[in-house]
């Protein structure tokens, strides 16, 4: 049986590659290799008997049994790899039907010539080598997912690799910059080089969108207001703050400015988003296509229970401590944070509030209040991975989503040490001594069932919140409806209050006036009551801009802009609620029970400086926001039928009813459709779903 498996892989292997290129090219190949092959053998053969030779001269007995080895290891591989070369051509035979040389006999010779050139248990990597090279040939932009894990699975490989030898030869390098002096200066030049590079790329940019200033000038305020409330002016470490908000804008800018990294965070998305709609498979068959399809609890939940099965396959494995090491590694030394702190924030990019914790456990008794405070802001401030999934399936953009959680990291950590900085003499200034322990599961399979269990809990916690918290809003909205019409105040209700509030700070992360009121509501829900109410009320703003419903009806907006949504994604973007105190203190306090009244000093400071990290990541959406794609040709679009409302369809009815006039009972039209014959037929379609004064 194994023999035959051999054998399989290895007609397999020859076949994809035979079937990749053309048979030409492949005969050339195979001439060249196989001359190759020959050269490498006489080469080795000349080596060893040169070996023997002076083994004879110097008369040592080391260098007879060395050349003496070599020839003899020599005439046995030989042997080995012609008898294996038969046999594998025999079995080939066998399970192919060839008996004569074909057309691509010089081919799968060659393969089998190259399986005989690595050791049996290389075998599988020359088989994927082969599946992989053939995947990528015979179309690229299908393999685009196999090419991207197999680049990074080998970039871990060479990095361990090489880590080794280079490690400390790049140490050394280094050295020459521990001089405090040169040190000094090299810090100076490079913070003046980052401060003038700003300057200028805001005064070119900017000038371009002017409304770029406000969201700038909403960082500014946001910071002011938390030095104001700092606990200790002086002892604010000012590279920390700085080096972690200059990090969250480049990676602003790498997200959404450039388009590899745009392009890059959109293809992520779009596999994520594919990856969860495997959920229906599991969940249809438990509930049903209606259900599925129809209820929420059934549609959005169920991908808890998938996500936290994977995330535990992934942890049980060790991808997601190696991942969040490296995050931290790379913020401990840019930023100069502590270990244990940086390890938590880290690990909020990929699990929730609770979660986290639990990577620093054997070390939280010995944490500073101010490292403590740290840990507590970037639960606030992010969201965890099993989530994200729901509020994708929500239909809120992905790329936007993974990038608001990546970049709140080394804003937490900043805007914590600017509210709340270290004044004490912590115990992990090191990076040694913090190890991130594997799953305690026996096999992979023990690793899925315990995440999938320990995910239904999750899905009840967020059902059980949903229910209570809208309940409870549906309840203060009557009330204040009622309390309002005792004083002639109609549509009296707890987002209107929310509007009227937080107005001025939505416009200061870059707003337009007319989308704050509805982008406000949306802010004050999700810190009042849960993001997940904030979340679906975006998709249901989403969803009616895309179905093409009017802006207006009533004088009341239905929708607010594309660019309104992008920065409200990013605010909300995060687990800073009343409802997340009590979960923060709950975990918490069960790792370290006797610190719980540290706990309880410094939560509600860690939950107001977690919502701002949101607000400013916001910001930044507002600041680096540009409309991609082109924009809609609306007279080759209007030129054909169309019978449904779209957002295309909606921006084009208006730009005709902008550039149509009436004169008496005729219609007259300029710009673009002016001469046109379909522009009266075209008008007519527009009438036919949105209301206007020329359609009379």
């Amino acid at each position: 049986m194994t023999n035959f498996l051999c054998a399989f892989k290895r007609c397999f292997t020859g076949h994809l590659l035979c079937e990749a290129f053309s048979p030409y090219y492949w005969e050339s190949v195979s001439s060249a290799a196989m001359e190759i092959l020959t050269d490498l053998g006489q080469h080795s053969l000349a080596r060893a008997s040169r070996n023997y030779t002076m083994a004879k001269d110097k008369r040592s007995t080391f260098w007879i049994w060395l050349s003496g080895s070599s020839l003899q290891l020599y005439h046995k591989e030989g042997i080995r790899k012609r008898k294996r070369k038969e046999r594998v051509r025999e079995e080939r035979d066998v399970l192919t039907g060839i008996t004569a040389p074909g057309p691509n006999a010089k081919c799968q010779d060659l393969c089998l010539s190259l399986c005989l050139c690595l050791p049996p248990e290389l075998e599988v990597i020359e088989a994927y080598a082969a599946y992989f090279l053939a995947a990528c040939i015979l179309n690229f932009q299908r393999a685009l997912a196999l090419f991207v894990l197999t680049c990074l699975v080998l970039l871990v490989l060479v990095h361990r690799f090489l880590k080794p030898f280079l490690g400390k030869k790049l140490i050394r390098c280094l050295k020459p910059f521990e001089n405090s002096c040169l040190k000094c200066w090299m810090k100076w030049v490079f913070a003046g080089v980052c401060l003038v590079g700003l300057i200028l790329w805001l005064a070119l940019d900017t000038a371009q969108r002017p409304e770029q200033l406000t969201s700038l000038a909403g960082i500014f305020l946001i910071i002011l207001i938390l030095f104001a409330c700092s606990k200790h002016h002086s002892a604010v470490s000012w590279r920390t703050v700085l080096w972690g908000l200059g990090l969250q804008f480049v990676l602003g800018i790498l997200v959404i400015r450039t388009d590899p990294g745009f392009n890059a965070f959109q293809w992520l998305g779009d596999q994520i988003q594919i990856f969860l709609n495997y959920t229906v498979a599991g969940s249809s068959f438990v509930f049903g296509d209606m259900l599925v399809k129809d209820v929420f609890a059934f549609q959005s939940l169920t991908i808890i229970i998938f996500f936290g099965c994977v995330m535990s396959i992934l942890y049980y494995l060790g991808l997601v401590q190696w991942v969040v090491q490296k995050i931290a590694w790379f913020l401990q030394i840019t930023m100069g944070t502590t270990a244990t702190e940086t390890l938590a924030v880290a690990g909020n990019i990929f699990v929730g509030m609770t979660e986290a914790p639990l990577l620093i456990r054997p070390y939280l008794a010995d944490m500073t209040l101010s490292e403590i405070h740290a840990v507590m802001t970037g639960g606030f401030a992010t969201i965890s991975g099993t989530v994200l999934g729901s509020f994708i399936s929500f239909g809120i953009e992905a790329s936007s989503l993974i990038s608001a959680s990546v970049m709140a990291a080394p804003s937490a950590l900043a805007l914590s040490k600017l509210v709340y900085p270290e004044v004490e003499e912590s115990k992990f200034k090191k990076k040694e001594g913090v190890k991130l322990s594997r799953g305690k599961e026996n096999n992979i399979l023990e690793a899925a069932s315990n995440g999938a269990t320990d995910a239904i809990s999750l899905a009840a916690n967020v059902a059980a919140n949903l229910i209570a918290f809208l309940a409870v809003l549906a309840f203060i909205n009557a009330t204040l409806s009622w309390l309002g019409e005792l004083v002639d105040i109609q549509g009296l209700t707890f987002q209107v209050i929310c509007s009227y509030i937080l107005r001025p700070m939505v416009f200061m992360m870059g707003v337009e006036w007319a989308d704050c009121p509805m982008v406000a509501e949306m802010v004050g829900i999700k810190f009042f009551t849960n993001e997940f109410v904030a979340y679906q009320q975006l998709s249901q703003y989403k969803n009616k801009r895309l179905s093409g419903v009017e802006e207006w009806i009533g004088g009341k907006k239905q929708w607010i802009s594309v660019r309104a949504e992008i920065i409200t994604t990013f605010s909300l973007c995060g687990f800073a609620n009343l409802s997340s105190i009590g979960i923060t203190l709950g975990g918490l306090t069960s790792m370290v029970p006797h610190r719980k009244s540290d706990l309880s000093k410094v939560v509600v400071s860690a939950l107001f400086t977690g919502a701002c990290v949101s607000l400013i990541s916001a910001c930044v959406a507002g600041i680096l926001y540009v409309p991609r794609g082109a924009e809609t040709d609306c007279v080759s679009f209007l030129n054909t039928s169309f019978t449904n409302r779209t957002y295309e369809t909606y921006v084009c009815c208006r730009q005709l009813f902008q550039s149509t006039s009436l004169n008496g009972t005729n219609a007259s039209f300029s710009g673009p459709w002016e001469n046109k014959e379909f522009s009266a037929m075209a008008l007519a379609n527009c009438c036919d779903f949105y209301a206007n004064a020329v359609c009379a």
